[in-house]
C-alpha cells in the first residue's frame, strides 16, 4: 500500500467524488469540502471528514488547515470564479500541491498562473487518449510526463525486431527512445533490461522519450 499522505478535495461534483472514492480506496486521509449540505452529507461515513464551507471563503478553509495538507484537489465543475479563488486561497495558504480541474484551456491557463502545480481537463485528456490510442495502435499505455517527456509501453509485432539484441536494436539512436522494461508474452517482466537482452515475439517494452519519437516507433513496430 503507498504510503499514507494527507488529501483535501474541494468541490464533490463527478471528479471530486470519483477523486475522495479512489483516495479511499487506496487508503489515504480524505477531507472532503462542498457547499451543498446533502452532497456532504452522502460522503460524512465515506472519508475521514467531510465539511460543508464555501471555496470563496478563506477563513473556513483556513480553520480547516488547507495549507498543512500534502494535496489540494479543486475539483469544482463550471463555476469558474469559485475555482480560481480556492487555488488563490490555498496557495497563499501555503498547500504544497494544487491540482485543479479546469472546463476550459482559458481557465486552465489562468490557473496555471496563479500557481496551480498541475492543472487537467478529463473530458479533453480523455478524448486526446482515446483518438491517441486509436491512432497509434502498438501503443498499449502512455503518461505524458512533462511537456517534452512520455512513458509508453509498446507492443512489438514487427518481425523485423524478433530475435535481435537492444544492443542491434539501437532504440536510442535510430528511434530517440530509452528501453526501461521488457515484458514478454507470458508476462515475465525485465525492468532491468541490458544491451545484450533479445526481444521476442509480441514483447511489450516501456520506453521514454518524446511523443513524436513514440508516434514514429509505433509506426514501425507495428
Amino acid at each position: 500500500m503507498a504510503k499514507k499522505e494527507s488529501f483535501a478535495v474541494i468541490g464533490l461534483g463527478q471528479f471530486g467524488a470519483s477523486l475522495c472514492e479512489s483516495l479511499v480506496d487506496a487508503g489515504q486521509e480524505v477531507l472532503a469540502i462542498d457547499v451543498n449540505e446533502e452532497v456532504v452529507n452522502e460522503y460524512a461515513d465515506r472519508v475521514m471528514r467531510a465539511v460543508i464551507a464555501d471555496a470563496h471563503d478563506e477563513d473556513a478553509l483556513r480553520d480547516l488547515d488547507i495549507g498543512h495538507f500534502d494535496h489540494v484537489y479543486i475539483s469544482i465543475g463550471q463555476n469558474i470564479e469559485a475555482s480560481i479563488m480556492a487555488t488563490l486561497i490555498a496557495k497563499e495558504l501555503g498547500a504544497p500541491d494544487i491540482i485543479c480541474r479546469a472546463e476550459n484551456a482559458n481557465h486552465a491557463r489562468v490557473l496555471e498562473k496563479i500557481g496551480a502545480n498541475q492543472v487537467v481537463r478529463p473530458e479533453h485528456d480523455l478524448a486526446k487518449r482515446l483518438v491517441f490510442q486509436q491512432l497509434n495502435p502498438s501503443v498499449v499505455d502512455y503518461v505524458q510526463l512533462s511537456k517534452e517527456t512520455t512513458l509508453a509501453e509498446v507492443n512489438i509485432n514487427n518481425p523485423k525486431f524478433f530475435g535481435k539484441t537492444l544492443d542491434e536494436l539501437d532504440f536510442r539512436n535510430r528511434y530517440n527512445v530509452n528501453v526501461i522494461i521488457i515484458v514478454s508474452a507470458d508476462e515475465q517482466v525485465n525492468q532491468m533490461p541490458q544491451a545484450e537482452d533479445v526481444i521476442q515475439p509480441h514483447d511489450k517494452i516501456t520506453v521514454v522519450g518524446e511523443l513524436k519519437a513514440i508516434r514514429h516507433l509505433n509506426d514501425i513496430v507495428g
